[in-house]
C-alpha cells in the first residue's frame, strides 16, 4: 500500500511538472512589455506608399515600444472627411496625413494636438526644417503639424528637342517674356508642329503667380494674422499674369489643355512625346518624366513677373497630424514616428524614391541625394527654388478654411480667361462669388461677430 502511494504521488508530481512545461512554453511571458499600437492613415499610392510602409517596417523593428500600423485611407478630400466624422471614436487614427488645403479646416476643427507641444518637451530643433515648409504649417507662431510630403511647382523644358531646334534654354529663373521668348521661338521653328508652353488651368498655380510676386489673395497676411473676410482676385499683378497667359494662348505659342486630371495626363504626354516645349507643373513629377524619355530633361524656377524680382512660391503637399482623443502614450508614440520621418536620411531616401522635397536640411548631405543628383542634374533644383525662399506673409500659403471653393472658382476664371473673356470681369466674377461664400462660412462657424 505504501509503495503503491509512493509511485502515485512520483507520478502525480511529473503530470504536474509536465502540465507547468507546457504552459509555460505557450504562455506570453508576463514581464514581455505590450506594444502600443499607432494607427497612421495616408494617402500615399505607388512608390510613395511603398516607402513609406518601408518608413513604419524600419521604425517598428528600430525600438520595442510602438508599432505603427500604415493604412491607405483614399485621395486627401476622402480622408479629411473620414477624420472629421470617425473623431472620438474607435475607429479614428491616431496619426493622420492631411492636405495642405484642409490645413485650416483641421486646425479649427479641434481636433489634434499641435506638434509643438511635443517640439517644446523634446527641445527639438525645429531649424533643420525647411522654413518655408514649416511656415505654411504654422499658426501664431506655434507649428499645428508637420510638413512630410512636400513639393512645390516647377518649369520642366526638354532640353534635347530645344537643342534640336536651336533654341536657348530658358533661364534658370525666368520671367514671363524669357517664357514667351522661348515657346514662340519652339512654336515657329518647328514649323506650328510643337507648342512652346503650356499651363494647366488649376487654381494652385494661380495662387503661386501672386505668391511669386509678393501679393496676398486672401486679408489678413493670407489668414495668417487672422481670419480671411474676403479676398483679391483682380489685383494688378494677377490681372497682368491672365493678360500674359492669354496673349500667349492666342498667339499658339502656348498650348491650352483645360483642367482636371485629364489635362494634366495630357499636358504630359505631350510633353513626352516631343510635342510640347515646356509646362508648369509640381516638382513631385520630375521622377516620372524624367524615367518616361530618353531625352535630357531641364527644370527651372517658378516664373516671375517682369521687373520684379521672385519672391518665392509656396509649397505643396500634405503634412502629418496627432489627433488628440488618443491616450498620452499614443500621441508620444505618433511623435516618435515623425521625428524619425524627419530625420536627414528618412528625407533623403524620401524624395529619392518619390520626387517629394526633402525637408531636413542635412539631407543634402546624404550619400543617396548625393547618388541622385550626380546622375539626374534637373532633381536638385526644385530644392534649391525652396531653399533660397524666406517665408513672408505671400509665400507661406493660404490659411483659410474655404480653400477649395477658392481655387474651384479661380479655376472658373482662368478657363475664362483662355478662352478669350475679359480678364478684369473674369477675375471680378470669382472674387464677388468667392467674397459672398467667404461670409456665409464665417457666419456658420461662429467668425462673424
Amino acid at each position: 500500500m505504501k509503495q503503491r502511494a509512493v509511485k502515485f504521488f512520483r507520478r502525480l508530481l511529473l503530470a504536474c511538472s509536465c502540465l507547468l512545461l507546457f504552459a509555460t512554453a505557450f504562455a506570453k511571458p508576463v514581464h514581455a512589455a505590450e506594444r502600443t499600437k499607432i494607427v497612421f492613415w495616408h494617402e500615399m499610392t505607388g512608390p510613395a506608399k511603398d516607402q513609406l510602409v518601408k518608413f513604419c517596417n524600419e521604425f517598428n523593428k528600430s525600438q520595442n515600444k510602438y508599432t505603427v500600423v500604415p493604412e491607405f485611407e483614399g485621395d486627401y478630400n476622402q480622408v479629411v472627411q473620414k477624420i472629421l466624422n470617425t473623431h472620438g471614436t474607435d475607429t479614428s487614427p491616431a496619426l493622420f496625413q492631411s492636405m495642405d488645403i484642409s490645413t485650416a479646416q483641421m486646425h479649427y476643427s479641434n481636433y489634434t494636438t499641435p506638434v509643438q507641444k511635443f517640439i517644446d518637451e523634446d527641445h527639438y530643433d525645429m531649424s533643420k526644417i525647411s522654413p518655408m515648409a514649416r511656415a505654411f504649417y504654422s499658426k501664431d507662431g506655434k507649428q499645428i503639424s508637420m510638413p512630410f510630403n512636400s513639393s512645390q511647382p516647377v518649369l520642366y523644358y526638354n532640353a534635347t528637342l530645344l537643342k534640336k531646334l536651336g533654341v536657348a534654354a530658358p533661364p534658370k529663373d525666368p520671367s514671363y517674356s524669357d517664357l514667351t521668348k522661348t515657346a514662340e521661338a519652339i512654336y515657329q521653328k518647328s514649323h506650328h508642329k510643337v507648342h512652346g508652353m503650356s499651363v494647366e488651368i488649376y487654381g494652385w498655380f494661380f495662387e503661386q503667380f501672386l505668391a511669386n510676386a509678393n501679393v496676398c489673395i486672401a486679408n489678413n497676411n493670407d489668414g495668417h494674422s487672422g481670419v480671411p473676410t474676403k479676398v483679391s482676385f483682380d489685383n494688378p499683378a494677377a490681372v497682368k499674369t491672365m493678360q500674359w497667359l492669354q496673349k500667349n494662348i492666342k498667339s499658339g505659342a502656348f498650348m491650352n489643355y483645360g483642367a482636371g486630371t485629364n489635362a494634366q495626363t495630357n499636358e504630359q504626354a505631350a510633353f513626352l512625346s516631343g510635342k510640347l516645349g515646356m509646362f508648369l507643373q509640381s516638382s513631385g513629377s520630375i521622377t516620372q518624366l524624367t524615367t518616361g524619355t530618353k531625352d535630357k530633361i531641364g527644370v527651372c524656377y517658378y516664373p516671375h513677373m517682369d521687373g520684379k524680382k521672385a519672391n518665392g512660391v509656396a509649397i505643396g503637399g500634405a503634412s502629418l497630424w496627432i489627433s488628440n482623443d488618443k491616450s498620452a502614450d499614443v500621441q508620444r508614440g505618433s511623435w516618435e514616428f515623425i521625428k524619425y520621418l524627419m530625420t536627414a536620411k528618412s528625407q533623403a531616401c524620401w524624395q529619392a524614391a518619390t520626387g517629394y522635397l526633402a525637408l531636413n536640411r542635412d539631407s543634402q548631405k546624404e550619400p543617396v541625394l548625393k547618388k541622385l543628383y550626380k546622375k539626374n542634374p534637373a532633381a536638385k533644383v526644385a530644392s534649391e527654388q525652396l531653399n533660397r525662399t524666406r517665408p513672408n506673409k505671400a509665400n507661406s500659403g493660404i490659411f483659410m478654411q474655404n480653400l477649395v471653393q477658392a481655387r474651384l472658382l479661380e479655376q472658373t476664371a482662368m478657363e475664362q480667361v483662355y478662352g478669350g473673356s475679359n480678364v478684369q470681369s473674369a477675375l471680378k466674377k470669382a472674387q464677388d462669388s468667392m467674397n459672398s461664400y467667404i461670409q456665409q462660412s464665417n457666419q456658420a462657424n461662429g467668425f462673424s461677430k
